[in-house]
């Protein structure tokens, strides 16, 4: 009677410490990465389409100089390209 009442103790005991999840050392780097490195993703609609949408994945990086490259390219910077007195005012 005592071997089943041990034993009822023990299993048990066995099966939370398998269930607890455990962490290595390889997730534990994951979580202290770079702000900068981190992933987002974006959905955009396809041009013509009211439904059809596509999703782009980009560091954070990636995005900003993305953003960069567009304002440098676009030949509008604002008021600066007005050819007006104070056109901003």
């Amino acid at each position: 009677m005592r071997f089943v009442f041990a034993l009822a103790l023990v299993i048990p005991a066995t099966a939370l410490a398998a269930a607890a999840p455990q962490t290595s050392e390889k997730d534990v780097g994951e979580k202290a990465a770079d702000p900068a490195s981190k992933m987002i993703c974006k959905r955009f609609v396809r041009t013509g389409s009211l439904v059809d949408s596509y999703r782009v994945c980009k560091t954070k990086i990636e995005w900003q100089r993305s953003r960069d490259l567009l304002r440098q390219s676009s030949g509008s910077t604002g008021c600066k390209s007005v050819q007006m007195e104070d056109p901003c005012s």
